[in-house]
């Protein structure tokens, strides 16, 4: 295999906006605001990286060059009168290596609770057309240069994803979950995430990734399997999507389906429930990706911890200020649920960050409240760190842009969000999710900073290539292309 230069001109930037869907939304369009970002942030990348004498993709590659673009997000955000929310860099980082390094540098223990790739010998293919996913900018690669119908598959399999997660980011450990899908139709199967896990405890990365059970307790059979995934493949957690089911008609976990799965998992000892909430998939069943079934479940079961993914997000909905009447859509759903069934913050339930973190990173003024809301309601120690990636490429952009973001004492004051201070994002990204997950940072932290991955990050850092791409869908044609493959039923 040939080994092209990955983007030699800079044509990309390190903090991407664009319209990429995980998958289980349609994709959005970008706003005037964000494609005047980006404008703004090329036209920055050219003229400072001619003031430091490097290349433009040399630029873009270094702290420097990812400052330079948050600071030119600030410019248009500001310009557009998005104020609430912004990202705290000085403007001298754009041009001094150390401030910028200092800035955007790792250190955190960083927990990703909600990883995805893609299987490119999944059953799944049986049921996709020879070019799926070829519309991905990422299944360019050069292993779509090889023989074979499917060789661009390879560009989202295994090899990438351990280069996208631990070499082009400071991730430490990732759960690798999975997407609704019939149980013939899995992009990836659990003995897929195992075989991606076994190649991390190659390199002696262990516990470096842990994996979920898939679990759709509507589907015959997904039940009864659970003995198997909790016994053979020691999962970590279940995976559920109570709007997906058979007929395209979804669950309440609060009801005789949801119990029941609730139930087995408790009799299992594995009592930890990642939740999809959010980010519906289209009308049908609507009601079941909404929270209300949280604030009941959790009141019931106190020995259960509920992760909700996506925290309840929809990306139709802005996100503003809780007023309790309001019976809004998107993340008061979750709050709304808790405060209506007395469940305080910092008990049993996590608001859980993948794509909803990314797709706020477009308008830090939703961004704000949408994280506030979290800091306060849910509770500072219950929001957890995940980025749906490789959906969204390499999660590294995603980690800066959340080690700098702050929102403004406006909101703060009038609001009662708290200051986001660097122990409190060392609790989203990572200390948090040793409460669910049972571990010491400290620990895992120390082995993982000698392991024959961080021996490979540090030298592949001497020279970084990072692609700066996506793989997830950025049209609805794409997005539906991907709901036929999984199975699931169209908006």
């Amino acid at each position: 295999m040939s080994q092209q230069p990955i983007d030699p001109y800079g044509t990309r930037l390190p903090i991407k906006l664009d319209a990429t869907s995980n998958g289980e939304f349609v994709p959005v369009p970008l706003s005037a605001a964000n494609r005047a970002a980006n404008r703004l942030a090329h036209e920055a990348a050219t003229r400072n990286a001619r003031r430091l004498g490097l290349g433009r993709r040399a630029f873009l590659v270094s702290a420097c060059g990812a400052a330079s673009t948050l600071l030119a997000f600030n410019a248009a955000n500001a310009a557009a009168g998005r104020r609430g929310g912004y990202f705290e860099l000085e403007p001298e980082a754009a041009l001094e290596p150390q401030l910028a390094a200092a800035r955007l540098g790792d250190g955190e223990f960083i927990f990703d609770v909600q990883g995805h790739f893609v299987d490119p010998n999944g059953a799944w293919v049986k049921n996709a057309p020879p070019d799926a996913f070829r519309w991905s900018p990422k299944a360019a690669c050069a292993y779509a240069q090889e023989p074979g119908p499917r060789s661009h598959l390879r560009c989202l399999g295994p090899d990438e994803f351990v280069k996208d997660v631990f070499l082009d980011s400071d991730t430490d450990l990732m759960v690798l979950s999975f997407v609704p899908s019939r149980r013939d139709a899995e992009p990836v199967t659990i003995e897929a995430a195992d075989a991606v896990r076994r190649i991390v405890d190659r390199l002696q990365g262990t516990h470096r990734l842990l994996i979920h059970g898939r679990v759709n307790p509507n589907q015959p059979g997904d039940v009864e399997a659970m003995d198997e995934l909790a016994g053979k493949w020691q999962v970590s957690a279940w995976k559920t999507y109570t709007q997906f089911g058979p007929g395209g008609k979804g669950f309440f976990l609060s009801d005789d389906v949801g119990i029941r799965f609730i139930e087995k998992a408790r009799a299992l000892g594995v009592k930890v429930i990642c939740v999809h909430k959010g980010l519906p998939f289209g009308k049908q069943s609507y009601e079941h990706s909404q929270c209300s079934d949280i604030g009941v479940v959790a009141k019931r079961f106190p020995d259960v911890s509920f992760l909700v993914y996506h925290s309840g997000f929809v990306s139709t909905v802005a996100e503003q200020a809780y007023a309790p009447g309001a019976n809004r859509d998107g993340i008061d759903t979750l709050i709304r649920s808790l405060a209506e069934n007395g469940v305080p913050p910092n008990s049993n339930v996590y608001a859980e960050l993948g794509s909803t973190w990314r797709f706020l990173m477009r308008d830090p003024e939703q961004a704000a409240h949408a994280l506030g809301k979290l800091f306060r309601y849910c509770g500072e120690n219950n929001v957890l760190w995940g980025t749906d990636s490789i959906w969204y490429g390499s999660p590294q952009d995603q980690i800066q842009a959340f080690r700098t973001f702050q929102i403004s004492p406006e909101l703060r004051a009038k609001h009662g969000y708290p200051e986001i201070t660097p122990a409190l994002r060392a609790k989203v990204f990572g200390l948090n999710a040793t409460r669910p997950y049972p571990m010491s940072a400290a620990e895992v932290k120390k082995y993982t900073r000698r392991d024959d991955i961080a021996r490979e990050r540090l030298a592949y850092r001497e020279r970084p290539d990072p692609h700066f791409r996506t793989y997830g869908p950025k049209t609805r044609r794409e997005f539906l292309n991907l709901l036929d493959w999984n199975g699931g039923v169209h908006a």
